[in-house]
């Protein structure tokens, strides 16, 4: 019995050890004092092209004009700005990941330190943001390469929760929020138990599995019941508002109603045309969350305006006979069939620095350089749900953006300031920490 109690003790030890391990010790951008002017920069806004030796100017955190080379920015009176002239660098608006689990994932393998899943598979009252760690070293791992904002989503199980937006800093999670609910997360089930379930995007769906589709029926049934649920507590609740609140119910309201987005977790043919149609039917606002075979659903995703929110450029072909680059040319084909779509990483959230470069090889294969910028700018605000705020460089939404050598596709490229709602980041991270002391080891045997 002793014995057990002392291994039950170092276990517990060990567990608070690796979340200290994963806890980021920067401090957070102090808020912005006086307005910031960046000037005699390339200004990617991604809405309106390319403004070579621009001028932009932020306050509080918003953008307050955007300017052309020769133009002038109008300041408020008495104003005493911050002014860098940037001598030709390049200013991108931050990236955004979409689909991600960044902060709620610190040690894949340690099962406390893993946020993404609630308990059963009906749990539409889950918020992702509520379960994110300010403190993540994910954080600024992702902040150097340029991704400066997330639309986080729960995983497992079929209503697995409401995705959130945020940016990536802030010291409480109310400061992260961009919109705390963008959308419900529903793991459609595909037949014979491919797709996306218990296990996250990656993971095997509920149902199918050698009984003909019969689970899999059942699986998406449950998931219409609750929603036809929600819809009768709705309109009973409307009725005579002296009904109790369920909580279950009320989670699902903003999408019954089209003010939020259902993001449909669906990677093969006939699980997206079912997906698509039952949302369809119920006046949902979808977006398909996979798309690994959204090319052959193009006339149907086109037809009720279905945006898709590709997860992951970097995939092997899906058959032995497929081509290659079939993932490479995903967003490209899209493209050409007409369908509106985002890139996101779809793979582990310590991964999602890697956006830039999926967009990269996305752009090589035929997309081209702008069209693969907005795909993880503009585009994937848009279709989260968050284009008012993030995407772009345009008056009125937040200055979350970053300055950069280069082009952030290419791996040369050296960002070297950015800004979340204004306010200045550090950009330092446990790489960098760790690049600099080992350099410094090696500075150190050569004598210098």
């Amino acid at each position: 019995m002793h014995l057990l109690r002392t291994s039950c003790a170092l276990a517990a030890l060990s567990v608070f050890a690796l979340k200290g391990l994963a806890q980021d010790l920067l401090h957070k951008g102090a808020p912005q004092q006086a307005p910031v002017v960046l000037r005699n920069a390339s200004l990617h806004t991604v809405s309106s092209g390319v403004l070579l030796g621009g001028t932009l100017w932020f306050q509080d955190g918003v953008l307050r004009g955007v300017h052309p080379a020769g133009e002038e920015p109008k300041l408020p009176d008495g104003a005493q700005p911050v002014v860098v002239d940037l001598q030709g660098k390049h200013v991108f608006p931050g990236m955004v990941a979409v689909g991600s689990q960044l902060g709620l994932v610190e040690i894949g393998s340690v099962r406390q330190t893993v946020d993404t899943d609630e308990v059963g598979e009906l749990s539409p009252e889950a918020l992702a943001l509520v379960a994110v760690n300010p403190d993540t070293t994910g954080f600024p791992v992702t902040r150097q390469n340029g991704v400066l904002a997330s639309v986080l989503f729960p995983t497992g199980g079929l209503l697995p929760g409401r995705a959130s937006a945020i940016e990536l800093d802030g010291w409480t999670n109310a400061e992260l929020s961009v919109v705390a609910d963008v959308g419900v997360v529903v793991g459609w089930p595909a037949r014979g138990g491919g797709g996306f379930g218990r296990r996250g995007m990656r993971g095997t769906a509920t149902g199918g599995g050698g009984d003909d589709g019969e689970a899999t029926k059942k699986a998406r049934q449950r998931i219409d019941d609750a929603f036809a649920a929600a819809r009768s507590w709705l309109d009973a609740y409307v009725a005579d508002a002296t009904i109790p609140i369920d909580v279950r119910h009320q989670a699902l309201v903003s999408a019954l109603r089209g003010e939020a987005r259902v993001f449909l977790l669906a990677s093969e043919q006939e699980q997206i045309e079912s997906a698509v149609r039952w949302a369809v039917g119920r006046g949902l606002r979808a977006v398909v969350v996979g798309g690994r075979d959204a090319v052959a659903c193009a006339d149907l995703l086109r037809r009720h305006a279905v945006p898709v929110v590709v997860t992951g450029v970097h995939r092997l072909p899906t058959r032995d006979d497929a081509a290659y680059d079939e993932a490479f040319t995903l967003p490209k084909r899209l493209q050409d069939a007409g369908v509106r779509f985002c890139i996101a990483c779809g793979g582990e959230p310590s991964n999602e620095r890697n956006l830039p470069y999926h967009a990269a090889t996305a752009a090589a294969f035929g997309l081209g350089r702008d069209r693969a910028l907005a795909a993880v700018t503009l585009d994937a605000a848009e279709i989260a749900g968050v284009g008012e705020q993030l995407g772009s460089l345009s008056v009125g939404k937040h200055a979350t953006l970053f300055v950069a050598d280069g082009h952030p596709f290419d791996l040369s490229t050296r960002i070297e300031q950015a800004y979340v709602r204004g306010r200045a980041i550090d950009l330092r991270s446990k790489h960098s920490e760790l690049a600099a002391k080992y350099r410094a080891r090696y500075r150190q045997l050569r004598g210098k």
